[in-house]
């Protein structure tokens, strides 16, 4: 691959072409950079090596951590990532390989459509990994969990699990819930 591919790339990358692409990149990136990568990181950590039950011995902790978490939020956040760049880069990919100016994007119709495919399928992409966040870790978490643990050992039935830092966890998904539900992507429930 030739340097000249690679600044076509980065370019592309750097200046989307037109106002929603350039509002989805600086939103979309610019802020889940912030928020989720300075507090979300700050307020999760290591959130297993913390995670207790009664009684506290490691493996129950990490078979019902693995129960209270199936994903841990950084995974979670990191794969949303990846997959809300990937329709992104492959047309800047595909851009850059056949020379394509911003110029051209915007003058070739096929150029634009493709581009404008792409920013929606990047959106919809955000809206289905809303959709999950929500849906796996709610906007709440409570400072006990209680932890099925009888396919580990006949001995525990239902054990209680201490939840660390879950007042934090709640404020910082409650900020977030109140942003959701101010841009109206929420309904009240």
């Amino acid at each position: 691959m030739s340097l000249n591919y690679i600044k076509n790339f980065y370019e592309g990358c750097l200046r989307p072409p037109t106002v929603i692409g350039q509002f989805h990149t600086l939103f979309f990136g610019s802020v889940r950079m912030f928020f989720l990568g300075v507090l979300g990181f700050a307020v999760y950590g290591n959130e297993a090596l913390h995670f207790s039950c009664d009684p506290d011995r490691r493996e129950l902790n990490l078979y019902c951590y693995n129960q209270f978490r199936p994903i841990t939020p950084q995974v979670f956040w990191a794969l949303q990532l990846v997959t809300v760049l990937v329709p992104g880069a492959v047309f800047h990919l595909y851009a850059a390989c056949k020379n394509i100016d911003q110029e051209e994007i915007l003058e070739r119709p096929i150029y634009t459509v493709f581009y404008i495919i792409s920013v929606l399928l990047r959106i919809i992409l955000e809206v289905i990994a809303f959709w999950l966040q929500s849906h796996l870790f709610g906007f709440q978490v409570h400072p006990l969990y209680m932890c099925d643990a009888s396919a580990l050992e006949k001995a525990f039935n239902v054990t209680k699990c201490m939840v660390p830092e879950h007042f934090e966890k709640t404020i910082f998904l409650s900020i977030f819930e109140i942003l959701c539900r101010r841009l109206g992507y929420l309904n009240n429930q």
